[in-house]
């Protein structure tokens, strides 16, 4: 049943007109959102990142260098260009390996701007512990903070918080659990027209199933 559903909704063919992939016009549902959280730290900061006294974000850059066989003394390093976040997402059974989600970062610091920065790879886990999807790349705050004449400081917008779209990468799936093997589609832009053509092509393709099986 679940295959012929999944051939019926490949294409939906209003009256009139040339065929249209489902995925244009609607998402497959899905009642579980599984929330994600990573931490990790945002590079390239124009002087915003967090101080020295941030412990933990001066402890991280410590780490990271480590791994890559490089050893700095901690009283020598300074992370004003850098700032520790929080990593987080959400992702829905149904996308499976290989497919992108936006994240939203957050400072955790004492940084005053994640304007411009870049997260680096950061791994995020589900609520289980497990490692389900990497993230990285440009941090997008659609805001920004300039100093004015006079010591003056002009702002828009909050910039401490930041999103990358698609900036997530699912590295396995989750194991789909449907009730009573039902799949609920919603169009983008619903309307009685759109849903009973819908509707009749499902039923055709899985009347179609049938006979040939």
């Amino acid at each position: 049943m679940l295959l012929a559903l999944f051939l019926a909704v490949m294409h939906v063919s209003p009256v009139h007109a040339a065929k249209v992939p489902l995925k244009d016009i609607a998402s497959i549902q899905s009642k579980v959102r599984v929330p994600l959280l990573g931490y990790g730290l945002v590079v390239g900061l124009n002087g915003t990142g967090d101080s020295k006294g941030t412990i933990f974000t001066v402890q991280s850059l410590n780490n990271m260098m480590k791994r890559m066989g490089i050893t700095l003394p901690p009283d020598k390093v300074k992370v004003k260009n850098i700032a520790a976040v929080m990593v987080t997402g959400e992702v829905n059974p149904l996308e499976g390996t290989g497919s992108r989600i936006d994240v939203t970062v957050s400072s955790m610091g004492d940084a005053s701007s994640l304007e411009g920065g870049i997260l680096l790879l950061t791994p995020l886990s589900a609520p289980n512990g497990e490692v389900t999807a990497w993230a990285q790349g440009p941090v997008s705050t659609g805001g920004f903070n300039a100093k004015a004449g006079r010591g003056e400081q002009v702002s828009s917008n909050y910039t401490l918080v930041g999103r990358i779209p698609s900036g997530g990468l699912i590295e396995h799936q989750f194991s789909v659990q449907t009730d009573d093997n039902i799949i609920r589609i919603q169009l983008g832009m619903p309307d009685y027209t759109t849903a009973d053509r819908l509707s009749n092509e499902i039923r055709s393709a899985i009347d179609e199933c049938h006979v040939e099986a």
